[in-house]
């Protein structure tokens, strides 16, 4: 599956605003979950904190679905 573009408007967002901006999580308690129980990878790697700041060039990627985070 081809990756999600999503433009910052500043100059980093957190992981979880990601994950509801980007259509990956219905809400903050479902992103809160995702990222928890280790659903959620940034660059390759799995994250567990919500509060990650996630900048232009990383991608994060939830099961099959992939984000790709631009400037």
């Amino acid at each position: 599956m081809d990756p999600i573009d999503f433009d910052l408007r500043g100059e980093h967002i957190t992981l979880d605003a990601l994950l509801k901006a980007a259509g990956l999580a219905g809400s903050g308690g479902e992103a809160k979950m995702l990222i928890q129980q280790g659903g959620v990878a940034v660059n390759g790697e799995v994250e567990v904190r919500r509060g990650r700041k996630v900048r232009a060039g990383d991608v994060v990627s939830a099961g099959d679905r992939r984000v790709a985070v631009r400037a």
